[in-house]
């Protein structure tokens, strides 16, 4: 049988509009497939070699995170095949990678986040820099997110609610708070001067083109450390705080859902175990016969 690898690709992309993100991950997972089937075809591997290569991976000192990637990598492209008629069994199924320990995602506290947002921006970089970092946090975005807006969108934003494209292409309208509005205006004020003529981005960088994520990531922590907040913060870190502060405040679950653009509620109940960990915290600090003495 033909190699079907690249018509896979191919319909990730066109039919269920993966990332390039999404899919260089993808190929990330086959090519590990790849290394150990050596000389063999992919679709000749049965369920003990996968099991094998999985084991392979895993003395290698995987993470259990990386091998459940990994593992969900080889599912999709066998599943395909078998959708398609080419193989008559796929050999993923029922091989399980190990357990992962269940851990919750890392958010500021309230008063992290206001000590952050309220350093004042010291030139025209860092005014776009506060208001990168004020959208993060108003309105939940992904990096991806962030960095692909537009001049356009930006102006939108300021009559306070912004249209984003994230995963498999799904498109969500979602609000934007008063300070972030005050902060992107000013760095809209500032960007004339620093972005490319032709430059259709609404962040730029200091050479006037599209700044990209890995750049936003070094400004971040960088922005961090110089307000003395005390730990590494990372954009995720941003969309986390925004969605287990909001979900704090309101309880509406359904609406961080929407407004964090997943697909499934099982995907955000994990910010009801952070509200969990805030109201337990508050009980033990305040309730009289909490803790023995």
């Amino acid at each position: 049988m033909p190699d079907r690898r690249d018509d896979y690709f191919t319909e990730l992309a066109a039919q269920r509009r993966a990332s390039t993100h999404t899919l260089a991950a993808y190929r990330r997972d086959l090519a590990k497939l790849l290394a150990f089937a050596g000389e063999r075809e992919l679709h000749t591997l049965g369920v003990s070699d996968i099991r094998r290569a999985l084991m392979s991976l895993h003395s290698k000192e995987l993470a259990p995170r990386s091998l459940a990637r990994t593992l969900s990598g080889w599912r999709g492209y066998y599943a395909w095949l078998a959708r398609h008629g080419h193989i008559a069994v796929n050999p993923t199924d029922g091989v399980k990678a190990p357990r992962r320990p269940r851990t919750l995602p890392k958010a500021l506290g309230v008063d992290q986040v206001a000590a952050m947002l309220d350093a004042q921006p010291d030139d025209e970089l860092e005014m776009r820099d506060a208001a990168m970092f004020e959208l993060f946090y108003s309105s939940g975005l992904r990096l991806a997110e962030l960095v692909s807006l537009d001049l356009s969108m930006g102006r939108e934003m300021l009559e306070g609610e912004v249209r984003v494209t994230g995963k498999r292409g799904k498109t969500r309208i979602v609000p934007v708070g008063d300070k972030a509005r005050t902060a992107i205006a000013h760095w809209l004020q500032q960007r004339t001067a620093i972005a490319a003529a032709d430059e259709l981005a609404l962040f730029v960088s200091r050479n006037g083109n599209r700044l990209g994520c890995r750049q936003v990531e070094l400004r971040l922590a960088r922005w961090a450390q110089k307000a003395g907040v005390g730990v590494h913060v990372h954009p995720h870190m941003l969309r986390h705080s925004f969605a287990s502060h909001v979900l704090q405040s309101s309880g509406d679950l359904r609406a961080v859902q929407d407004m964090l653009g997943h697909a499934s509620i099982s995907a955000t109940q994990i910010y009801t175990h952070l509200d969990f960990q805030h109201l337990a915290k508050v009980y033990d600090q305040a309730h009289p016969r909490a803790k023995v003495k």
